[in-house]
């Protein structure tokens, strides 16, 4: 039932409603409710789920009579602050979604409440319990007097009288009040997940020492009339708070010595990891002013790359000052032996390497930066694409910085309603933005940003640099890249600009006369050929012979930067000669001089088609019933579950998903089965397919990413032959028989889908056996005839490099259509003068502020599934709308409107939006549900913490989108594989029982003078393997575990992984293997690089040093993988040499 609350203040929060009526609805048994707050009235709503229970509340606290007579008979009325709160049954009947979620909460509550009574018993704190006052704050680090530990003080609050600490469930609170009623109060939160350690004061000098891994956020509370009753629940915004880990002076003197003097003859590598020592906190700057006499003798006894890969390791290697730090452990002394063992390790490992940046041509090594509210951080460098500026001036790639803008824990800074972040971006961000950033005597300034950088907050500076006798510095960098100054639109400018950046994988000369322009196909205002051109043969054979890529493929088309060009080509086999023919919707700019083809993708096979949360709303809004999706998703369950029964279906599914691949993990596992061995018996081999089948599994639930066999994802072209007519597409792909081309109605569409008319059919059609357009492999070609072109149609795409997804499954077939979005053209904002570095650098802080593109989208979700009419209701298509004009923010400069986002239930789910328990990779595999936001864990603390947030609900949805999610069962499924991989045999590790087998069969192989060098191959490679660890974990300083990098996929916290882990995951992937593919060939090649003498012993000696040369290192413990790299590649030369 609902009941209406009046007379209440117009200033209390809904944390202070909450707090009211707790005790008395305790009083009643009354748990499960939902209460409210109408935001600028004195009014509050409160819905009981029980209404015997509420009507009960109702006889003792509320009005059963009408009128004044009635409210003076309430037996014992409920006051605040003397004024009496008038209650009553509402009119109104209380949401059915909200009851549901009501529902659900009661049953979880019952559920937790059995199985509390089986659990011992545990103490439970109250609240006073929770809140502590406090006399003073300071800020420092941790430092050593001779042996004892002391904080030393960098900062100390003086501006405070008092303050008071509070205790949530999972984060803490501190308050400071200001010794002037006039200040603002400033507030401190700190998440529990990066304390490091704790420490205690005593009795005489109570104290909390908190050791945190990042820096906690900071709020100065406004003084606004809602913060005279609860300040906590004001409006608040971001402080900038410098670094503590860094004090000034000191790094003043840490910078001085690197830039001036006898030490600035050391290069910038060197200098730059020496820097960042001290910047990102490892050690105070006056420890690392220490080092660098040491560091500059070293130097002179060694290259450069081994003196800087020295200083880098000592970042894996010295421990956190603290309570369990030993002083010695941080002295000149110890630093000094780990400097001097890196170094000789180091110079061994050199000798047999000749560098990843130089094996792989389209790779070059990048610094970066990461600014966060609270500092500036240094990383790398970390090999990357490379693109135009970068392959340009390759002999100076240290002159360039790629820098992220981010909250502390690695992510994006988070929309927060409670909160004002305008100092955190028009201040912190825009002055970095604006300014230089100086390391070790270099200032960075802003250069540009691509599309995709964009989007993740990241962009490129620059440091001034000498070419050919001219000095190069950004606003030249960007005029020699071509003519812009027509352009007055910073995001227009800034995107044409942008495409320099796009990172590229090969670059192909081509002779000027090559280069053609054609003319476009338009026609009602629509341009049908946007963004796609040709290529003759002979063009065609050039890119395949440059492009490492496309040797053996041969692929047809590719997506290409040609000078101020960009979009698609492809193959026409008219052309003669060298000839390259661009539409003039391609070309963006002029000027550039450039007549390289640089390639960006190329259509080498045919993608796979999956489904996706939106996708399956609108098809099920067309009519598609619900039984196809939960079949589809039944059999990609049974495929993963049936991937742990056999060895020979776990190495098929690591082949198929390309998880170690350079370790040969796949042929090892059928190796293993041939001599008669279980993988699954090996902790670390079953711990890497457990977590990459259940990541596939939570891709499964949490976005039901569902794989359609009869679907698949190519790029799009125009018919430049005008066979096609409207409404008819030729797509073409390798299939498993050769050659497929789909005849038939087939569906079409394009990823993001938000409008019903997003999914259309269309008619596939065969061509004649002379077309030119069967030279064409692994693409959709779309007719240049008819009233509107069709990739318009499907989100707005075009043919400059987007994806189309094509479903033959008649399953799937909509049983109607819906009239395609049409959305106006936005101009972009015209600032009628020459856009300037400022004008860019305006724009990139109002996309990082305004960028609203997850926000929509996931409303969107929500109300398609609230919504009876779904996708097709008034409030989605609205959303849709302004998805796209988010979508189209990066180029037109113009944000979606969030005026115009529909209200909703703010705190109303579907089930299938709540986030999963967490994976934890520890010795096994396993679900932690701790983590879950239980609204039975919460109290009264936790709602102060929350800033006056309402919590979350979730209700049991009854679309396609919740019978898939609560089809999987994910705890049950872990439980089951965990079953089938434990009942072959005993837990225990084979790889012993793999070398006495290899000692076996090469009795009379000689290889233990070999050992020397095996240590040396397996140090390379866990240097490799912890800085991959460190590099690509989105939360640093936390390191990933070794079982994550080794399956190539990054653990979401809670349910699926998220946009940014699935990014890092494909970069962490690509880089383990290059790392493994390295270090088979350093086995296999031996020291020269240029046969396989002695592989067979080089393997045997490494396999001995896996096994019985175990280190355990500071901060990641054991790692134990090289032992089967090394087992996979002495396996292969066992065999090799039983053939023989």
């Amino acid at each position: 039932m609902e009941v209406f609350c009046r007379n209440l203040p117009v200033s209390i929060t809904e944390t202070q409603v909450k707090t009211l009526f707790r005790p008395y609805l305790a009083k009643l048994a009354i748990y499960t409710y939902h209460c409210r707050k109408l935001k600028g009235k004195g009014c509050a709503i409160l819905v009981i789920l029980d209404v015997e229970k509420g009507e009960k509340f109702l006889v003792n606290h509320g009005q059963t009579k009408p009128g004044a007579e009635g409210f003076r008979q309430v037996r014992q009325k409920i006051h605040h602050q003397r004024r009496p709160i008038n209650c009553s049954r509402s009119t109104n009947l209380p949401d059915p979604y909200l009851l549901q979620s009501l529902q659900e909460e009661e049953r979880g509550r019952l559920s937790a409440a059995r199985s509390f009574k089986s659990k011992p018993a545990t103490v439970q704190l109250k609240a006073s319990q929770r809140r502590f006052d406090a006399v003073g704050l300071l800020c420092g680090r941790w430092a050593y007097v001779g042996d004892d530990l002391v904080f030393s003080s960098q900062y100390e609050e003086s501006q405070f009288r008092s303050g008071e600490m509070i205790f949530g469930s999972r984060s803490m609170t501190f308050i400071l009040d200001p010794v002037n009623n006039r200040l603002p109060r400033h507030r401190i939160d700190i998440s529990y997940s990066c304390i490091e350690s704790t420490t205690t004061g005593n009795l005489t000098a109570p104290s909390v020492t908190l050791s945190l891994s990042e820096a906690p956020k900071m709020f100065e509370i406004l003084n606004t009339p809602e913060a005279e009753d609860d300040p906590l629940a004001a409006a608040m915004r971001g402080l900038n708070i410098k670094t503590a880990s860094t004090p000034k002076p000191q790094m003043t003197l840490l910078n001085s010595a690197l830039s001036k003097g006898r030490y600035d003859r050391l290069s910038f590598g060197l200098k730059f990891q020496l820097q960042r020592l001290a910047q990102n906190g490892y050690l105070p700057p006056t420890s690392v002013v220490e080092l660098l006499d040491l560091v500059a003798n070293l130097a002179k006894l060694s290259t450069d790359a081994t003196m800087v890969d020295s200083v880098r390791r000592l970042f894996n290697q010295i421990p956190y000052p603290g309570p369990d730090t030993e002083a010695s452990e941080l002295s000149f002394k110890s630093l000094s032996n780990y400097l001097r063992q890196n170094q000789g390790s180091i110079s061994q490992e050199r000798s047999y390497s000749s560098g990843l940046a130089e094996t792989y041509d389209h790779l070059c090594f990048v610094h970066r930066a990461t600014v966060t509210p609270a500092g500036t951080y240094l990383d790398g460098p970390d090999l990357e694409v490379k693109n135009r500026v970068l392959r340009k001036y390759s002999d100076f790639s240290n002159h360039f910085l790629q820098v992220s803008f981010l909250d502390e824990d690695g992510e994006s800074v988070r929309f927060d309603r409670n909160a004002s972040l305008h100092e955190i971006y028009h201040v912190r961000f825009k002055k970095v933005l604006e300014g230089v950033i100086n390391i070790a005597g270099r200032g960075y300034e802003f250069l540009g940003f691509s599309h995709s950088s964009l989007r993740s907050q990241t962009c490129w500076f620059m440091a001034p640099f000498v070419l050919n006798e001219e000095l190069l510095y950004a606003k030249l960098v960007i005029a020699k890249l071509g003519n812009f100054s027509h352009i007055r639109s910073p995001a227009k400018c800034a995107a044409r600009i942008g495409q320099a950046f796009s990172q590229t994988f090969s670059s192909i000369s081509l002779p000027p006369e090559a280069f053609s322009v054609l003319k476009d196909v338009e026609r009602n205002g629509r341009v049908f050929s946007d963004g796609c051109g040709t290529c003759s043969l002979s063009v065609l054979q050039r890119i395949h012979y440059e492009y490492a890529q496309s040797r053996t493929t041969k692929p047809t088309l590719f997506q290409i930067r040609f000078a101020g060009a960009k979009g698609m080509i492809s193959l026409d086999s008219r052309l003669q000669g060298d000839a390259l023919c661009l539409r003039e919707s391609m070309i963006k700019f002029e000027g550039t001089g450039v007549t390289d083809i640089e390639i960006c993708g190329a259509s080498s096979r045919p993608l796979s088609m999956y489904l996706n949360r939106q996708l399956i709303k609108i098809l099920e809004d067309l009519g598609v019933p619900v039984d196809p999706f939960l079949e589809l998703q039944a059999n990609a369950v049974d495929q993963l579950r049936s991937i742990t029964l056999s060895p020979i279906n776990a190495a098929s599914f690591l082949q198929r998903n390309g998880i170690g691949k350079s370790a040969r993990v796949s042929w090892l596992i059928r190796k293993l089965y041939y001599l008669g061995l279980q993988f699954n018996q090996d902790d670390f081999l079953r711990n890497i397919l457990e977590a990459a089948v259940l990541i596939q599994l939570r891709e499964l639930k949490y976005r039901s990413r569902i794989l359609v066999e009869k679907g698949v994802t190519l790029y799009g072209i125009m018919d430049e032959t005008n066979y096609l007519e409207e409404g008819q597409i030729y797509c073409c792909f390798d299939g498993e028989e050769g050659i497929s081309i789909l005849q038939g109605r087939v569906v079409i569409t394009r990823c993001p889908a938000l409008h019903p008319g997003d999914v259309q059919l269309v008619d596939a059609v065969n061509i004649p056996s002379d077309s030119p357009l069967g030279a064409l492999q692994n693409c959709v070609v779309f007719s240049s005839q008819g009233q509107r072109d069709l990739p318009s149609m499907l989100s707005g795409g075009d043919l400059d490099g987007d994806l189309y997804n094509i479903i033959f499954d008649e399953n799937l077939y909509p049983k109607r259509i819906s009239e395609p979005a049409d959305y106006p053209i936005v101009d972009p904002i015209d600032i009628h003068r020459i856009v300037n570095r400022s004008d860019m650098t305006d724009f990139f802080v109002l996309f990082m502020e305004n960028d609203q593109l997850g926000r929509i989208a996931t409303m969107h979700q929500t109300l398609a599934d609230l919504k009876k009419d779904g996708t097709f209701d008034p409030d989605c298509i609205m959303l849709a709308g302004l998805h796209s004009s988010a979508v189209d923010f990066s180029k037109t400069g113009i944000p979606a409107d969030i005026k115009q986002i529909p209200r909703q239930p703010s705190n109303i789910r579907p089930d299938f939006q709540a986030p999963g328990p967490r994976l934890l990779i520890e010795e096994d595999i396993k679900l932690v549900e701790e983590d879950l936001d239980r609204s039975e864990a919460r109290n009264e603390i936790d709602d102060i913490l929350d800033n006056d947030q309402s919590q979350m609900r979730y209700y049991k949805s009854q679309k396609a989108l919740g019978k898939l999610y609560r089809a999987i069962d994910e705890k049950e499924f872990c439980e089951q594989i965990k079953t089938q991989s434990l009942s072959s045999g005993n837990r225990r590790s084979i790889i012993d029982t793999v070398w006495k087998w290899v000692q076996e069969q090469t009795t009379l192989i000689q290889w233990k003078h070999l050992t020397d060098l095996a240590m040396d191959i397996k140090e390379a490679y866990e240097e490799n393997l912890v800085e991959t660890m460190l590099r690509y974990s989105t939360h640093p300083p936390h390191y990933l575990s070794e079982v994550e990098v080794c399956a190539g996929s990054i653990l979401g916290k809670n349910g699926a992984q998220s946009h940014r882990q699935r990014e890092f995951s494909v970069g962490m992937k690509e880089q383990y293997e290059r790392d493994v593919a390295y270090t088979v060939a350093c086995i296999t090649q031996g020291e020269d690089g240029a046969g396989t003498n002695q592989a067979l012993e080089r393997s045997i000696a490494c396999l001995a040093v896996g096994c019985t040369r175990v280190r355990v290192r500071k901060k990641v413990g054991e790692l134990v993988s090289f032992a089967w790299v090394a087992a996979a590649v002495c396996l292969k030369e066992v065999e090799r040499l039983r053939g023989s």
